[in-house]
């Protein structure tokens, strides 16, 4: 119960990476969160540090050395929450006492290493996942911990309407408008800019390359789910601030009132920040001057446009036009069940399915998911094909 006013939260983020157990104070709790923390703050140091850099361009030896400096943030960025986790239950009270009525030495290093141990188990079931499975490990261990939380959900929606609290047919509105919103964020996920190339001619002995035309497929939304998560990160920063000043001080009353999730000055700064993240995750996703020396290197090039630097250019243009409009509609999807919880009376855990980041990892891992395995259908087919 303690949780229940965290939903709309920082703490609400986290315990929806985590599928529930963060609010359950699980041995779960920490969920996959620091390992995508880990994993981002690696990708982040690899478009700054020469170091990382050189890794990502070593082939599959950088690839294993970046993923045991992910396994090894992954424990360290894990130990620090555990830390603060088992410091945030000892300070909680109910009305029938303390939280932890005795927190002394062994409730914190017990605590500390379940929770560790915990973080350790998902991410080595995710790996095995990835390795021995289809999809993405990781990404399917969050998409079931989001959509484990729908049958509670739902089921209290549906009682709501038989009790006759709810309209049912506001419900069906709402659940037509739930397909539409997929539907929009299947279409933004799955959509690409594609810029055409040419591969000129090469004869080498007896056989002759090249010469083919094919295109790049620029992904309309290249930055994915990750602005939301880091604008979300940084707009609990007021709020925070605000809790270090006295009860009725004018500064931190002001800001407690203005960043509160339900506040216009809340959507709109939240939405600038999405903006913002959108352009900066995708500058390091997606490298322009990589894409035109790779194409140079391999004699391809795109009409009418000089190899090198004026490809790199004409790309990074596209790139920049394409990402407005997906970065607005990043910004819309996320402030949605906000605005449908604050001015609908809808509960902010039935909201969180008709937008933000729920909705984009759900989209997002399932349409890559059925890629994988429709790639590992058309395979299987070939092989039969042969032996037969």
């Amino acid at each position: 119960s303690m949780m229940q006013g965290y939903a709309n939260s920082l703490l609400g983020l986290y315990d929806m990476f985590a599928g529930g157990f963060f609010s359950q104070a699980s041995i779960f709790a920490l969920g996959i969160m620091p390992y995508i923390s880990a994993s981002i703050i690696i990708q982040l140091l690899g478009a700054v540090v020469p170091y990382f850099q050189r890794l990502q361009k070593e082939g599959e030896e950088g690839r294993k050395k970046i993923i045991q400096l992910t396994r090894y943030g992954t424990v360290l960025i894990a130990s620090l929450q555990a830390i603060g986790m088992s410091v945030f239950l000892s300070s909680q009270t109910t009305n029938v006492g303390p939280v932890v009525p005795n927190a002394n030495f062994v409730f914190y290093f017990v605590t500390i290493l379940t929770m560790v141990t915990g973080v350790i188990f998902v991410m080595w079931l995710g790996e095995q996942i990835s390795d021995h499975g289809i999809g993405n490990g990781i990404s399917l261990i969050i998409m079931v911990g989001i959509i484990s939380r729908a049958p509670s959900v739902f089921r209290s929606q549906l009682v709501q309407i038989q009790n006759g609290l709810s309209n049912p047919l506001e419900n069906i509105f709402l659940l037509l408008l739930m397909f539409g919103i997929t539907l929009t964020v299947v279409a933004v996920t799955t959509g690409v800019r594609k810029i055409p190339v040419q591969y000129a001619k090469r004869v080498v002995g007896n056989k002759q390359y090249g010469g083919q035309a094919t295109h790049i497929p620029l992904k309309i939304l290249t930055a994915g789910v990750m602005p939301i998560i880091f604008a979300q990160a940084l707009m609990f920063i007021p709020s925070t601030i605000a809790s270090f000043f006295p009860q009725g001080n004018g500064f931190g009353d002001w800001l407690q009132r203005v960043f509160a999730p339900t506040h216009i000055v809340y959507s709109l700064f939240f939405a600038f920040l999405i903006v913002i993240f959108t352009y900066f995750y995708t500058a390091i996703a997606f490298n322009p001057i990589d894409v035109a020396d790779g194409m140079k290197k391999n004699g391809g090039f795109i009409p009418g446009v000089r190899p090198g630097k004026s490809t790199s250019d004409y790309i990074d243009n596209i790139l920049t036009r394409v990402t407005l409009p997906a970065s607005v509609f990043l910004a819309l999807i996320a402030v949605f069940p906000t605005f449908l919880s604050a001015y609908f009376n809808v509960d902010y855990s039935l909201a969180s399915f008709y937008g933000g980041t729920s909705l984009l990892i759900i989209v997002g891992v399932a349409l890559d998911t059925l890629q994988q395995i429709e790639s590992h259908l058309l395979m299987r087919h070939y092989d039969g094909f042969l032996k037969s």
